[in-house]
Parts: structure tokens; sequence; C-alpha cells
């Protein structure tokens, strides 16, 4: 599976393992940075990026990271057509696919371990969206406003 990752420094050393970890695992990661650690970036130039890549590639994946992941879900869900959500343990990445189709994970990189955050990465990753009718409806209303409302 294509993942697009990306980061600012909060989490560099978390993007740098992800990175490493879903390579060995198979998968093809594109890092949309940041591509060296500088403690005055900031998360918007990297994160954009690699959800418009998610948005643009139908049937690749986002992860984005920062300190606490925050500013980074509200980012990608900037981006037409994504859908990010936020997990601090692997429930909530398993039902951020599995309840919402999400596109894109969010973690925090000073949230948890290293382990932990790969575990939540590979539930997001490993879970397809359950195509229940509840919520896929609840999903294309909030396609509706998008459309209405992004133009």
């Amino acid at each position: 599976m294509r993942v697009h990752i990306a980061t600012d420094h909060a989490a560099f050393d978390l993007k740098e393992y992800l990175k490493k970890e879903l390579i060995a695992l198979g998968h093809d990661v594109v890092d949309h940075g940041a591509h060296a650690f500088d403690a005055n970036d900031d998360y918007p130039d990297y994160i954009l990026p690699a959800a418009e890549a998610v948005a643009a590639e139908p049937g690749s994946l986002g992860i984005v990271l920062g300190g606490s992941g925050n500013g980074e879900q509200i980012a990608a869900n900037k981006v037409k057509g994504v859908r990010a959500g936020l997990a601090y343990n692997s429930v909530m990445a398993r039902l951020a696919r599995e309840h919402n189709d999400a596109t894109v994970l969010a973690l925090g990189g000073r949230m948890q371990s290293l382990e932990d955050a790969l575990h939540m990465a590979r539930v997001f990753l490993e879970t397809p969206f359950s195509g229940d009718p509840r919520h896929a409806r609840r999903i294309q209303k909030l396609a509706a406003y998008e459309a209405k409302h992004n133009q």
C-alpha cells in the first residue's frame, strides 16, 4: 500500500522509525518531510502536501505526526476529500478506518512509545472500512456538506 507520511520537528524521530518499519512491512512509503530536524519548522508545510497526495491518489493512506497530533489532524482535514482521525490507542486507530473510512491517521509523537505508534499505524493500515450502511450514510452527509461549502 502507498502510505504518505509527514511531520514537523516534534515527531521527526517517530517519522523516521515508522518509515523504516513500514517499508520493512512492504509498504510504499512517500516521505513528505520534514527531511531534517529543524526545531523552528511549521507542521502545515509538510502535513498539507501529504494530505493533498492522499486526496489525489485513491487507495493510498496517510500518517501525519506532530507533538500531540491535534494540529496535524486539523491541517489534514482542511484538504478536500481527506478524513483524518487522531488516535492515542489502537481502538481509536481501528475505528477511524472501520467507522469513518479515515484516509489519514494523526499521531502525537510525544504521546506514546515508538512501538505503540507502530502498532496503531499497522492497525490503521490493515483495517478496512466496514461498509456498514449507517457509517456510509454519515460519511456521505459529510461529503455532501464539503461539496456544497468548499467550492
